[in-house]
């Protein structure tokens, strides 16, 4: 039997979460500089982090782009009374995210470094340190496993089970720049974590009915036994029980995504979590929706994509201009990136279902680099929030003459975020718009007015906060650390180094594509060269 390399990339992030768990509670020091021992935990799961993203790194390099679907496929009779197997195998869109998510947690590790110190000393029965840092790397484990599964309720088991580690992470350990009292603090914070929760939960129930019912159409969970059975035409599915079934799935990944209307648990949630924890939501877990979207709506009922796709478009298309006008006029600097978010969710939305090659790539590098640039320029807004102990934009002014280096990584986050030429998320959403403008134009032409909307959001935060006179409560701003260098700069190498040459990504996920593509039955439309004379 050969390595199991996918179980064994899931299953590292889980043992560490156990290990960092029950490492001995720290014991209070009075120097004022943490706990004495809290730096174990915080160790124990850096190191299992840096080991999933080398073992993520080997299912990269092992995986061949124009080889088979599924690549290191792990197959096991799990629960066979119900036709429940424990399937596992990736396709370059799956690889990719997985690559992402292994390679953001260490960075949400290191920039969440003393996000639990505070809490030691107020609580005697239990471990927030080890917690913290215990409930990140579960959530990893249950991210991962959710883009190797390729039966679908296994898939739906992790989809769901992500939830319950995030929501502690969200409710326990929230926010201290608020400009609130602890106890109204306090409130906010669980508010955010039970919509999270409940928004959340309310799509799996749904999608689990869909779940029970596609069973009892196909006999099987199994993405490749489906498929097959549609090649030989054995599946008999009516197009109204497609529909339904869609409208299950795409519900719960709606939700998930964020998609307009289904967004409004985002902007709370990112709000009051810390902002590794924010990072963790946005460029790790809200992806498992858009991934699922392209491969479960897309690859199991193609017709009914087919039918929904006009009105997600729409919906997408108000998310992009939505989001961004409303980051346009917010007053709190993480509310501002969580519906700047919305709007670029929109673009990843919109490209997948233009059903081109260039919307689909376009949407599946939007997935990486957004990871990418939400990152960087959500962690730099951590470190900023965490010297002054506010997040209204209106408290900053004039950092970049106290703290150039600080000032200038939140620069490049901040372009990257608007998608500026020469960082990644550009080759993303120009993709994105040249496929919808293929298909829809219409559609592609009403999207580009969110990059104006983007650009004004963007550039407004960094002038209010940056630029400027110098005000008093941020004259004394130290500049970023070594620890907090280490966070940023790879993920800013890595947004100038994909902005100039997407290459290595396009030539991973464009075979993935091609087989979604074929799934729906769809071709890219031809130039009309008439029309363009």
């Amino acid at each position: 039997m050969s390595f199991p390399l996918l179980t064994a990339t899931a299953a590292l992030p889980a043992i560490g979460a156990i290990v960092t768990a029950a490492v001995p509670a720290a014991r209070s020091r009075s120097d004022g500089d943490g706990p004495r021992g809290s730096g174990t935990a915080k160790v124990v799961a850096l190191l299992f982090s840096v080991a999933t993203f080398l073992l993520a790194m080997t299912v990269l390099v092992r995986f061949e782009p124009g080889g088979a679907r599924y690549q290191l496929t792990e197959s096991y009779d799990w629960i066979p009374a119900f036709g429940v197997r424990y399937e596992l195998g990736v396709d370059g869109i799956g690889v990719a995210l997985i690559a992402l998510t292994a390679l953001l947690i260490p960075f949400v590790i290191l920039a969440g470094w003393r996000d639990a110190d505070h809490l030691e000393n107020s609580s005697k029965r239990w471990r927030p340190t080890q917690g913290f840092f215990a409930l990140i790397l579960m959530v990893e484990a249950m991210v991962i496993l959710s883009f190797e599964a390729t039966d679908v309720f296994l898939f739906y088991l992790f989809f769901e089970a992500m939830l319950i580690p995030m929501y502690f992470l969200i409710g326990g350990f929230g926010d201290r720049a608020s400009g609130t009292d602890e106890a109204q603090a306090a409130t906010q914070r669980s508010y955010a974590a039970v919509k999270f929760l409940l928004y959340n939960l309310a799509g799996g129930l749904i999608m689990l009915a869909a779940v029970i019912g596609l069973y009892t159409v196909a006999g099987s969970f199994s993405l490749s036994e489906i498929a097959q059975a549609r090649a030989d035409g054995t599946l008999e599915m009516a197009a109204s029980t497609e529909k339904w079934l869609f409208l299950g799935f795409f519900f719960a990944f709606a939700i998930k995504a964020p998609l307009w209307p289904l967004h409004t648990w985002l902007p709370n949630a990112m709000g009051e979590a810390t902002a590794p924890v924010a990072v963790l939501i946005t460029a790790v877990v809200d992806k498992v929706g858009t991934f699922a979207m392209l491969r479960f709506c897309l690859g199991l009922f193609p017709e009914a994509s087919k039918w929904a796709t006009p009105v997600v478009l729409v919906l997408a298309l108000v998310s992009i201009i939505y989001g961004a006008l409303l980051a346009v006029g917010q007053r709190d600097i993480k509310r501002l990136v969580a519906y700047a978010s919305i709007s670029h969710f929109g673009f990843i939305i919109l490209g997948i279902f233009a059903m081109t090659s260039q919307g689909q790539s376009g949407a599946t590098l939007y997935m990486v680099n957004h990871g990418l640039s939400t990152a960087a320029l959500m962690l730099v807004a951590g470190f900023l929030i965490s010297r002054r102990g506010s997040r209204l934009i209106a408290d900053y002014g004039g950092v970049q003459k106290v703290a150039p280096v600080l000032a200038g990584t939140f620069l490049v986050g901040s372009l990257a975020t608007l998608s500026l030429p020469g960082l990644a998320p550009f080759v993303s959403e120009f993709l994105v718009l040249v496929g919808t403008f293929a298909r829809y134009p219409v559609i592609g032409i009403i999207a580009t007015v969110g990059i104006v909307l983007g650009a004004l959001y963007t550039l407004v935060l960094y002038q209010r906060t940056m630029t400027g006179p110098v005000k008093p409560s941020v004259s004394k701003m130290p500049d970023l650390k070594v620890r907090e260098l280490a966070v940023v700069g790879p993920l800013i190498a890595l947004l100038l180094f994909f902005g100039v040459y997407p290459k290595p990504l396009t030539e991973l996920v464009d075979p993935a594509v091609n087989h979604t593509l074929s799934d729906v039955q769809q071709k890219d439309p031809k130039p009309d060269v008439e029309a363009a004379k």
